[in-house]
């Protein structure tokens, strides 16, 4: 019944956190500054965005805070070094399976929205719309709400401060949206900063924590237990917080409208970030079994800060939570910069308040996108309900994982079939492919338009660029992209079965998207 009395009261919050969010475009667009500008003259993002920027847009998007503490949730389940690492390196490799798929994916498509846009052109609008709906609603304004409270908490043992946790919680989500406003640059500067600074206190941890940390880390033995579904299932349980915690790289893919070169610059910006914060990730783990050994890995809730209490003592622990504060600051600038532009992919769709898809004709940022998340994730954080309804959607959230992964089995398809179809018309026209340089060139020249249907056009790319026209391609698929989409499946299934009360209100919370999209499916026919 307790259960049962917090689901309903979180409901209730839910809803009312739904019916505030629902105004807050009509709010922007009722504002003089909206009417008195003049129109853009281009409805498209401007691209200003290169392959560093995308590298730290990725590594910031997975890095927050919980790198320094989700360790020791791992070690509750699994209890050797050999074991430890080795889940971490198996979700590094998950980690970087999903970049590989998202690297293609953007290659296909580089505009604005990213995991949005790839939902709707191999699904369905409504399959986008509902993405979307859970991002803005729980998922991207919950874990944003989440975060800055943690920086707060941080924030506060650093100063001294005697301000409660929400105003400052509040004060860090609207100066981040302010600076946002200002345009993709100016947002990416700061969330670029951010990164190399908490990358700098992650490399400061682990040099001092093997310099000065002592311990040692003992091998032996491999396995906790006997092979057996009783270690099957440990490894499965611990790979939860991991999948979390190297989650968040597929966000850049949303900025992918304002990328100088996608094709080129963001795919590789995936497979780098990923593969650095795989070594930050493993680095941190090393030196906190160095230091504290699995057993009072396990045993701290805070293994940053016992590290660093190990090596330089009170003082280290105090620099760590610098760190900490820092990270969770980076990774709020990074969801502020990247996530509104589904919003406004949504509003250009017709899907949304037009007025979330207005950009400032100066900076080109979509501003009342900006502004909606930033005002609605300081709700959630003044509400203090954030974790409770964050837990509702774990299972949604890999789900659409599994279907983005999914949609480049269909991407394929459909690129065979216009293959195939232009050999047919060839043959069809009475010459044959082998002997006719006619027949050939208009093959060829219909092959090149099906890779590139979905990809150019509104892209705003220039033509005539051999290297903007490839596109990356997936090695191993379609083995490796099975393997992805079976894991976020086995991600989903554990979650249901260990949480089958907040995953059936996350389906809840799913399915009251439907009406909505209905509604504004509606509405946009009769435009």
């Amino acid at each position: 019944m307790p259960q049962v009395s917090a689901i309903c009261a979180d409901t209730w919050v839910l809803f009312f956190l739904c019916f505030v969010t629902s105004l807050l475009p009509y709010f922007f667009a009722s504002l003089p500054l909206l009417v008195i500008l003049p129109p853009l003259t281009t409805p498209t993002l401007p691209r200003r965005l290169n392959l560093f920027d995308a590298t730290m847009i990725v590594m910031g998007g997975i890095v927050g805070s919980g790198i320094f503490i989700n360790p020791y949730v791992v070690a509750l389940h699994v209890h050797t070094p050999f074991l430890i690492l080795g889940v971490w390196i198996l979700g590094g490799i998950l980690a970087l399976l999903g970049a590989f798929i998202w690297a293609e994916l953007a290659t296909r498509m580089p505009s604005a929205g990213g995991q949005y846009l790839y939902l709707r052109e191999a699904y369905h609008p409504s399959i986008a719309f509902l993405y979307g709906w859970v991002l803005l609603l729980v998922t991207q304004t919950g874990g944003m709400a989440a975060v800055a409270v943690t920086f707060a908490k941080y924030f506060r043992e650093i100063s001294g401060s005697t301000v409660g946790d929400g105003p400052i919680a509040a004060a860090a989500l609207l100066g981040l949206t302010a600076i946002n406003c200002f345009g993709a640059r100016a947002g990416s500067n700061v969330q670029s900063l951010l990164m190399l600074l908490k990358a700098a206190a992650i490399v400061a941890m682990v040099a001092l924590g093997l310099w000065l940390g002592g311990g040692a880390i003992h091998p032996l033995p491999l396995l906790d237990r006997p092979i057996s579904f009783g270690l099957a299932g440990a490894i499965g349980a611990a790979m939860i917080p991991i999948a979390f915690a190297y989650g968040g790289w597929q966000t850049a893919t949303f900025v992918a409208g304002e990328m100088r070169d996608p094709r080129l610059e963001l795919s590789r910006g995936l497979i780098a970030g990923v593969l650095g914060v795989v070594v930050l990730y493993l680095s941190v783990n090393f030196v906190c079994l160095r230091v504290l050994g699995p057993a009072g890995l396990a045993a701290t809730h805070t293994p940053a800060s016992a590290v660093m209490r190990a090596a330089l003592g009170e003082r280290g622990a105090h620099w760590i939570a610098v760190g900490i504060a820092i990270s969770t600051l980076g990774f709020l600038s990074q969801g502020i910069l990247t996530a509104p532009r589904v919003y406004y992919a949504m509003a250009r769709d017709g899907l949304f308040f037009q007025s979330v898809g207005w950009l400032h004709p100066r900076t080109g940022a979509p501003v009342v996108a900006i502004l909606i998340q930033g005002v609605a994730a300081t709700i959630i954080a003044l509400s203090g309900r954030y974790e409770q309804i964050l837990n509702y959607v774990v299972s949604i959230d890999f789900i659409s994982f599994a279907l983005t992964a999914a949609s480049l089995f269909v991407f394929r398809r459909r690129e065979h079939s216009n293959q195939a179809s232009a050999v047919a018309a060839a043959f069809r026209g009475g010459r044959s492919l082998a002997s006719s340089p006619t027949a050939n060139h208009t093959a060829a020249t219909i092959t090149k338009a099906s890779d590139n249907s979905s990809t150019t056009g509104s892209a705003g790319i220039p033509a005539g660029s051999s290297r903007q026209a490839a596109i990356y391609r997936v090695r191993g698929h379609p083995y490796t992209t099975a393997i992805f989409v079976l894991s976020c499946a086995a991600i989903v299934a554990s979650t249901i079965w260990s949480y089958p009360a907040n995953s059936a209100f996350g389906f809840v919370i799913l399915a009251a998207g439907t009406p909505v999209y209905l509604y504004w499916s509606h509405k946009k026919s009769f435009l």
